[in-house]
């Protein structure tokens, strides 16, 4: 049968985007090749119609430099069509990738959906719910017991601001003092003087020394006894 109808062929895999754009790029590259050689070419026919004189010779130089010139206008023109190829190529090929990209995503996206919702049975909202007011009923029984425990014994809480500013100032004697050396606990309780508080004069030193004719001499009798004075006789 196979010599009757022969074999079928087996046709060739369509290009990829991939390979059509480097096939693209190469003639572009063949093409700029050929284009710098004519800009080569011009350059020198350009220094020759410089150094010729008017005539002939300048005219055929001029003639080919103008066919020079044409080729490279149309190799510029193929260039410029092979770039914009390769560009439809790009483009072509961003959107094919970004299909794949999408493919991708939504495959992830499904997977991941699966995934949640097989985690989701396993949590109710409920018993989280319960969860959070143990929680918050166990830091409350928290704080009752830090504040029971940092309760104060015996501490009198009815001070006043008179009380504060006499406790001041006898911290602030007890400095001095302690700074002269003598702890206050150790000096002597000061008593208030009368005589201070009534300005009086101070009182003489050494015995007191009365006029001398009131001097009063007791002379004593034969028994130690004090005499009695006798009166003085009336003439």
């Amino acid at each position: 049968m196979q010599r009757i109808f022969g074999v079928k062929k087996q046709k060739d895999p369509a290009p990829s985007i991939q390979d059509a754009s480097d096939r693209i790029n190469k003639r572009g590259e063949n093409v700029d090749e050929k284009i710098k050689k004519l800009d080569t070419e011009l350059a020198r026919y350009r220094e020759q119609i410089k150094k010729t004189r008017p005539g002939p010779a300048q005219e055929a130089v001029k003639a080919r430099a103008m066919r020079a010139l044409k080729q490279k206008r149309m190799y510029e023109g193929q260039r410029d069509m092979l770039y914009n190829q390769t560009f439809n190529l790009d483009q072509v090929a961003f959107a094919a990738e970004g299909i794949k990209d999408a493919q991708q995503t939504m495959s992830a996206l499904k997977a991941a959906n699966q995934g949640l919702k097989g985690m989701m049975r396993s949590v109710k909202v409920h018993e989280i719910d319960n969860l959070q007011d143990e929680m918050l009923d166990l830091v409350d029984m928290s704080n009752e017991i830090q504040e029971t425990l940092g309760r104060s014994y015996n501490v009198p809480e009815d001070i006043d601001e008179e009380d504060l500013m006499g406790e001041l100032d006898a911290l602030e004697q007890d400095m001095e003092s302690e700074s002269q050396g003598v702890p206050s606990y150790l000096q002597p309780d000061k008593k208030p003087d009368m005589e201070e508080e009534l300005n009086l004069p101070s009182a003489p030193a050494g015995p007191a020394v009365g006029p001398p004719e009131r001097a009063n001499v007791q002379h004593a009798d034969e028994m130690g006894l004090p005499a009695v004075p006798r009166a003085p006789l009336r003439g």
